[in-house]
């Protein structure tokens, strides 16, 4: 059972009986503020069903005022100092430790997910925060001098304004934290769009940024749906967009805000595959390859959802299938839970229809989560576990990203056949190997496309130091996200070319005796 939580200005009271929905509040100009709209989105818990907030579709009044607040604070804001941006982001990593499983329980409490994947998804945002505490170097920029005489180029990042970040309901902490902290270090304002499905973290994090030293209007957050990403894409005064979230959504959002001149970076859809070769350590291989297909209920824009055994290989399927029976599903406040509920009730439906359609179409279902039923919880968006073997690619279950916890097992008679089904597809999120040769993994690096590779790794997203880089389908746009692609996408270059001639110097200057102080 979770405790009483406070976030932003709203109060759950959690118990096994009721829920009294309250409020969802925007975030404008630094403080939490009551929506006038007439229109609520129903906050549900998804293990239960029960309404446990109610979420406001923004008003186009408010929005604008959020707007508003971001483009005035741009003005100073910019022109600070890199230092004493980066202290807030000093401050804001030691708060969201201390905050940590607070940030959790909501995260269990909205999305879903067992505390400890909760506290992964808070841990691997604030890497990017600690990330950001490296602006200042991190923004370096050019200098030539004497490109002529006494003539010096300098070249230097500059932030672009009003930015706007589109959050998808996976990570509820993670891809916030994706946003906000590089585009604000860099010196612009966002404006924040959670999930309507569980907007808690978010709220929460923006609180902590305010207690952190961020001032007023350098982050606000709406809510809502289509409107409110009509509006993110159409205002004239949001000159830049990131995006996580299903292709339908993120193909609009590309389309529509690079129509109105805005960058945008948008992360879609995926259809991840692991290869299984028969040198790999066995144990250790099939036990990744649970954790990668069913933690966070297989609602990963990372899961391995697609398995390819090579040869041999295949023989441990049996194996594989009793390692997933033992899995333990329930409410992630349960310790003992390893996978919790999906989303939604739409959401458990769709995955249902695909785990049909693959017994429809031929392929095997070794283990079927159809029916699970979890003593205390029946109302809750459960799936089990569920392997499907037998799989082609012209299945609906190998098409589609199920985002659900179901693994589709393919076969390949060698390495090469396995990397052109993997190239067939159109999505080029990531994919891993598991291997004891150099050889293979040398060659499914050279040959493999698709942007992130793991190498007896199954889910291989970087560290912030590097970048978020699926391709293909799985991304639109130039720059993606977090590290030096993050920094290019937030920023732009601005080259100054200056002309101090020598004779001009004065020779009256005094020397300043005081050791000189930065701030």
């Amino acid at each position: 059972m979770l405790s009483r939580l406070n976030i932003a200005s709203r109060q759950f009271s959690v118990s096994a009986a009721a829920c009294k929905p309250e409020t969802v509040k925007n975030w404008i100009n630094g403080r939490a503020v009551e929506s006038k709209t007439s229109d609520w989105i129903e906050l549900t818990n998804p293990a239960t069903n029960e309404v446990i907030g109610l979420v406001p579709k923004t008003t186009q009044q408010e929005m604008q005022e959020a707007v508003d607040s971001s483009s005035e604070a741009f003005h100073k804001w910019k022109n600070s100092s890199i230092l004493s941006r980066q202290q807030v982001f000093f401050k804001l990593q030691s708060l969201i430790k201390r905050d940590m499983r607070k940030l959790a329980e909501n995260i269990t409490l909205e999305q879903g997910k067992t505390i400890p994947d909760a506290e992964g998804d808070v841990s691997r945002g604030l890497q990017v925060v600690e990330h950001a505490c490296s602006a200042a170097s991190l923004q370096l920029g050019e200098n030539l001098q004497n490109v002529s005489k006494d003539m010096d180029t300098y070249s230097m990042r500059i932030p672009l304004g009003v930015t706007a970040g589109v959050c998808p309901f996976n990570f509820p902490a993670m891809i916030p934290l994706w946003m906000f902290p590089l585009a604000t270090v860099t010196g612009n304002t966002m404006i924040l769009k959670p999930s309507e499905q569980d907007p808690g973290a978010c709220m929460m994090l923006v609180e902590l940024a305010k207690e952190a030293g961020m001032p007023d209007g350098v982050v606000n957050v709406i809510h809502g749906q289509h409107e409110a990403v009509n509006f993110i894409c159409d205002n004239p005064a949001i000159r830049a967009i990131s995006f996580v979230g299903s292709d339908q959504a993120g193909k609009y959002i590309y389309e529509r805000g690079s129509k109105n001149g805005k960058r945008v970076q948008s992360n879609m859809g995926a259809k991840n595959h692991g290869v299984i070769m028969p040198d790999a350590a066995k144990d250790a291989t099939l036990n990744q390859l649970v954790a990668a297909a069913y933690g966070a209920a297989g609602q990963r824009c990372m899961a391995l959802t697609a398995c390819v055994f090579v040869g041999e290989s295949r023989k441990w399927i049996p194996d594989f299938v009793e390692k997933v029976k033992k899995l333990q599903v329930g409410p992630g406040s349960n310790a003992k839970t390893d996978v919790g509920p999906v989303i939604s009730k739409q959401s458990k439906q769709r995955i249902l229809k695909i785990i049909d359609s693959a017994k429809n179409e031929g392929a095997n279902v070794l283990l079927d989560g159809s029916n699970v039923k979890v003593s205390g919880f029946e109302n809750g968006n459960f799936v089990g576990p569920t392997v499907i073997t037998g799989v082609k690619p012209n299945m609906t279950c190998y098409k589609e990203e199920i985002f659900g916890p179901v693994l589709v097992c393919l076969e390949a008679e060698s390495l090469d056949e396995a990397i052109d089904m993997i190239n067939k597809n159109p999505y080029g999120n990531g994919t891993a190997i598991f291997t004891s040769s150099g050889i293979a993994a040398r060659r499914f690096t050279n040959l493999v496309d698709a942007g992130q590779i793991g190498i007896n790794v199954p889910i291989p997203v970087p560290l912030p130091q590097f970048s978020f880089t699926g391709n293909r389908g799985s991304f639109l746009g130039d720059a993606n996200f977090y590290g030096k692609a993050g920094l290019n996408f937030y920023t732009q270059w601005k080259t100054v070319t200056q002309l101090w001639r020598a004779e001009d110097a004065a020779p009256e200057a005094k020397p300043q005796m005081a050791f000189p102080q930065l701030h």
